[in-house]
């Protein structure tokens, strides 16, 4: 089975910094690094549908809620602040400050 470009240029990353294999202690650092962000197009994703659903001002929730659609995941601060940041910066008025 062949893995998608993203996954594997992880496995070629881990391979080249553990060639014995993950030793036990290091599993929670290396999740913590590999936490899934959003790449510059799912961001300009979410932010053109929030702007196409017209819902104006966009909440904080409705910026969670459509990344969780996304990307099938739970979102992160850092995800959402950065969909934040990309409508703020195209003008679009957003509901209340980031919290």
């Amino acid at each position: 089975m062949s893995l998608p470009p993203f996954l594997t240029s992880i496995v070629g990353w881990l391979r080249a910094g553990y060639p014995n294999g993950v030793p036990e202690q290091d599993y929670i650092p290396l999740f913590a690094l590999l936490t899934r962000r959003l790449s510059e197009d799912e961001v300009d994703a979410v932010a053109d549908a929030l702007v196409e659903e017209g819902d104006l001002p966009i909440e904080k929730t409705d910026i969670q809620v459509l990344i969780t659609k996304v990307t099938d995941e739970l979102p992160l601060e850092s995800d959402v602040d950065r969909v934040r940041n990309n409508l703020a910066a195209g003008g679009w008025p957003l509901a209340g400050p980031a919290q």
